[in-house]
């Protein structure tokens, strides 16, 4: 059994069944380099307070740097016998360093580390997400270029609604996407991170040696790309007890999740024979143990099932610290799992997405084949009333009529005479129409819309 950072009160061993169930060490390892961290600024405060010697700041510094190298470069192996992630480090200092390690955790406490490791975490994940949605925009915006010449169908209810350009279907996803980016970006500009809370009640170290080794530590190790926002706490006690940011976090990452889904119900469905609008990337499909022609979208399928993962790990946080008192509950360990799912689930769904959108091919004889429909130019057709001075509800009616006949005498309206056009209302003539039965004009005619992405 690895060593423990309490126990002196203590007269019995722990039980050995209850040790295990109340580890955390086996998911917040993914912590270690945050809590690093915070353990140098830690060493140059006890510094400037005089606990440790100059001597036992270097060794100690220099140990914990060792450390941060082995995490860096995944030599770092966490012992599973530790109780958690401080531990861990704890117990690697002493045994490089030996008693001097004994004096670090002089006026701080888990519940100070831990905060500050979460806020960092979701800081550097943060930033690491808003990359991975810009790569799938790229994407979206690379696919929306190669069929900028194509048109689309666009649906409501399910129900093919109006002809709309390709590039505007497939870039809706982007402007969604591009939301979610702002949202993280907001968030990261929100996140500071407070040192000195210690267990819930502020630290006996002074304001300005805390500041002293926050300005020491960005700048002895080079650490001045770090985008964190470190600070003096304002209230320890709402900063012990605080998981906001997580419950945010996990909140955007749930609507980009949503997204996701979106976007992966609208490619599994336009990808099925009964529409077959869009062939789909081979490489991201798997197939039938018993049907030897299936080709299933796997990847899409499992993005849109992860959706109900991400949205329980939201929940399952807001329950958690529902009613909890104040400052810090054991209940607290539980939003790490949570919060590593889907922030791994987010990761790697982003990281092919990217990859799929590129193998994406039209079948644009389909579309066209679909585009011939002509009740998606109804609106256009009630428009040209419009245009001739008839009111809406009255060129709604006409054209509604105008279509009813044509899908019960199976005859396409281009195809019918000016005589039988004029028997629903005089202004209609088939020239004027048939401009009008045409995609091109269909699109070209919505004149609100940027075409663009930016």
């Amino acid at each position: 059994m690895a060593k423990k950072m309490w126990g002196g009160r203590f007269t019995r061993k722990i039980d050995k069944e209850f040790d295990i169930f109340q580890k955390s060490v086996h998911y917040d390892y993914k912590l270690a380099e945050y809590d690093v961290y915070h353990s140098i600024i830690h060493v140059f405060a006890l510094l400037y307070t005089k606990v440790i010697t100059a001597n036992e700041a270097r060794r100690l510094t220099s140990a914990l740097r060792d450390i941060w190298f082995e995490i860096k470069s995944t030599r770092f192996k966490y012992n599973p016998l530790s109780e958690d992630i401080h531990t861990d480090i704890q117990n690697r200092l002493e045994k490089r360093v030996g008693a001097a390690a004994l004096k670090l955790q002089s006026f701080r406490s888990r519940n100070e580390q831990i905060i500050f490791d979460e806020r960092c975490y979701c800081i550097i994940e943060g930033k690491n997400i808003g990359e991975l949605i810009s790569k799938a925009i790229d994407s979206l915006n690379w696919l929306a270029d190669k069929y900028k010449k194509n048109f689309f169908l666009g649906y409501t209810h399910t129900q093919r609604a109006q002809v709309v350009k390709f590039s505007d279907y497939i870039l809706s996803f982007a402007w969604m996407f591009n939301r979610d980016s702002k949202r993280i970006d907001n968030f990261l500009k929100d996140v500071e991170i407070p040192i000195g809370c210690g267990a819930l009640a502020g630290s006996y170290i002074k304001k300005e040696d805390y500041n002293k080794a926050i300005n020491k530590f960005i700048k002895k190790f080079s650490f001045k790309n770090l985008p964190f926002k470190i600070l003096l706490t304002k209230n320890p006690l709402d900063n012990i007890s605080d998981r906001d940011f997580i419950i945010e976090f996990l909140n955007i990452l749930s609507i980009l999740q949503m997204h996701l889904s979106r976007l992966a119900e609208d490619f599994i469905l336009y990808s099925a024979k009964e529409f077959n609008f869009f062939a789909l990337p081979e490489e991201y499909a798997c197939g039938s143990s018993l049907m030897p022609h299936k080709k299933n979208p796997d990847f899409l399928e499992l993005v849109r099932g992860y959706t109900g993962r991400l949205y329980g790990n939201l929940i399952s946080v807001f329950v958690m610290m529902k009613g909890l008192p104040l400052t810090y509950n054991r209940d607290m360990q539980l939003d790490k799992g949570p919060l590593f799912s889907s922030v791994g689930i987010i990761k790697d769904e982003l990281k092919i997405l990217a990859k799929f959108i590129k193998g994406i091919k039209l079948n644009e004889k389909a579309i066209d084949d679909a585009l011939g429909d002509e009740s998606l130019y109804a609106t256009e057709l009630a428009q040209l009333l419009v245009e001739k001075g008839i009111p809406h509800k009255s060129a709604h009616t006409i054209i509604g009529r105008l279509i009813n006949y044509s899908e019960k005498k199976k005859q396409k309206i281009k195809d019918m005479n000016n005589d039988l056009l004029k028997g629903f209302h005089p202004a209609l003539n088939s020239k004027e129409i048939k401009i009008r039965l045409n995609p091109k004009f269909a699109v070209e005619c919505k004149r609100s819309i940027r075409r663009s992405f930016s």
